[in-house]
């Protein structure tokens, strides 16, 4: 579709007229605007008396470049665009502990890193419109994946983790440092950070609490999800018998966390359990709205300058042309 953006200029299109009648001949004002260059326009006046053509032609370069000042643009068909959502990092724990087998899946019993890539992978793929990032962590953190609207990728990403990648121990203070450090920091979104862990934060350069003030001046809100069951029944020599696999579990730090940035503390102690927090989580961090239309635009105004131009030459040529036209 073709329109104008400034379509009100075009009022001044009898701008030339009122100066050429409401100004009396041999005004100081009419001197003024001569054009030095063009002194054979001196007697343009004459000329236009003459020359009806003179008038038609200047008036027409007059609208051209009215026109070429309106903006004259075309619009194309609407496109949807990203509305902008949310900034989601995800810290996933990969240190010895989320080897232990104490939690089912599909009837099977498998250990917490095979379950939370199973019910993490659905949690990514609903994430529509929100960028998101993968962090890994044990004795230190490392960025895995960017944030990006890739989901497919982070969600690739994530399955292809395997224990002990970096370590056996536990950093939360660097994830949630390193976290805070890739969200954007000139752009207002909601930076929100899942962070997934069964322990204690063990290692690392940052303590947990010197990460959370970072977390705390930069506006990220952190969820802790605890993994790991709380009763597993283990063979022994004496038998069968009840142990806790989670003892070693840093529940007060992990409510800390959540309170200290505005989160919510989660505990999930079965495959079960971690599907309804990742319901609930889209609850609390609705998914970005449906996305935006927007309709390119294409300027045109080098048209009717161009134009304008060309009509400038021809009134030139005519008027200062040095040939006479013959008769055969």
């Amino acid at each position: 579709m073709f329109e104008f953006a400034w379509p009100w200029l075009f009022i001044l299109l009898p701008l030339p007229w009122l100066i050429r009648y409401l100004l009396p001949a041999g005004s100081p004002a009419l001197s003024a605007i001569r054009i030095p260059s063009l002194n054979g326009l001196a007697n343009a006046q004459h000329s236009m008396r003459t020359k009806p053509w003179m008038w038609i032609l200047l008036s027409l370069c007059w609208l051209l470049v009215l026109a070429a000042a309106a903006r004259p643009q075309w619009l194309g068909e609407p496109l949807p665009v990203r509305s902008e959502g949310r900034e989601i990092m995800l810290a996933v724990d990969l240190s010895g502990s989320m080897e232990i087998a104490d939690m089912q899946l599909d009837g099977d019993n498998v250990d917490r890193l095979t379950m939370v890539k199973s019910v993490l992978g659905d949690f990514i793929s609903r994430r529509e419109g929100d960028r998101l990032g993968l962090i890994f962590f044990a004795d230190t953190a490392f960025l895995q994946t960017p944030m990006t609207y890739d989901r497919e990728t982070v969600r690739q990403m994530l399955q292809e983790s395997v224990l002990g990648l970096v370590g056996e121990r536990t950093a939360i203070g660097d994830a949630i440092a390193l976290s805070v450090k890739r969200f954007r920091s000139k752009e207002e979104t909601n930076r929100v950070l899942v962070l997934l862990t069964d322990g204690q934060n063990t290692a690392g350069n940052l303590t947990p609490d010197q990460a959370l003030e970072l977390a705390d001046a930069f506006d990220v809100r952190i969820y802790p999800i605890a993994v790991g069951a709380e009763e597993v029944v283990v063979d022994s020599f004496f038998g069968q018998r009840r142990v806790n696999p989670s003892r070693d579990l840093d529940v007060p730090l992990m409510q800390r966390i959540a309170e200290t940035t505005g989160g919510r503390y989660f505990r999930a102690r079965s495959t079960e359990e971690l599907e309804q927090i990742y319901q609930l989580l889209d609850e609390l961090e609705p998914i970005a709205g449906s996305p935006q239309q927007l309709r390119p635009r294409q300027a045109l105004f080098f048209l009717p300058l161009a134009a304008a131009l060309l009509v400038m030459i021809i009134i030139a040529l005519l008027h200062h042309r040095p040939w006479r036209l013959r008769r055969g």
